[in-house]
């Protein structure tokens, strides 16, 4: 019922305002709010088909929406996740050392995080607050949230493209994509790890 709510507000909201509707909820979307590509996109892969959008202006607006919402949330860390660690992350087993790692982790794998994060449900939504608080390089940041957001979008919009009125087709079976896309990012995620703790236990050997 509250899945069926969201599409209706999202297929008025894009039929009312346009490509301006496709920016803000774009722009929603990277941000926190329950507002999900895999059903935003198609549909405006099928307003393409239908001969009301363009590729070109699509590609645009979502991916402008999509990098305004993911700094939003970047700067929301980079000011606030900070301040808000230090004073109260000892509440939180958090302190300037997981700090320091995370600005490390940001430094020497930030480009692939974010640009692989751009494709999970869930995760591409939450990245941006700790590429911030990480203070990641912000033209880098930039940079792979768009090329990563631009590839996954108009993925989706080309799916609606070809499924036309039955486009909704997709955001019913994107739970399996959402699983196999989730397996993949916790071997990535996994990997990485390993190989950080793999590195640090041969430094401290060497010393």
């Amino acid at each position: 019922m509250i899945v069926e709510y969201i599409i209706n507000i999202i297929i008025q909201f894009m039929s009312y305002l346009g490509y301006f509707g496709l920016f803000i909820l774009m722009t929603l979307e990277s941000m926190i709010a329950p507002i999900p590509s895999e059903v935003v996109m198609p549909f405006a892969g099928f307003l393409i088909a239908d001969g009301k959008f363009t590729w070109i202006m699509v590609l645009v607006f979502s991916s402008l929406g999509s990098l305004f919402g993911s700094l939003l949330s970047y700067w929301i860390g980079l000011f606030g996740g900070r301040k808000f660690i230090l004073k109260f992350g000892k509440y939180l087993f958090l302190d300037e050392g997981h700090l320091r790692w995370s600005e490390d982790f940001f430094n020497k794998h930030g480009e692939k995080t974010i640009f692989i994060s751009r494709f999970i449900p869930i995760v591409r939504h939450l990245i941006s607050i700790p590429a911030g608080i990480g203070r990641m390089h912000l033209k880098k940041f930039i940079l792979y949230t768009v090329l990563g957001a631009s590839i996954w979008n108009m993925f989706l919009v080309y799916l609606g493209f070809k499924l036309k009125q039955r486009w909704e087709l997709i955001h019913e079976y994107s739970s399996q994509l959402d699983i196999i896309a989730g397996i993949i990012l916790i071997l990535i995620i996994g990997y990485i790890i390993y190989k950080h703790l793999k590195h640090k236990g041969y430094k401290q050997n060497s010393l």
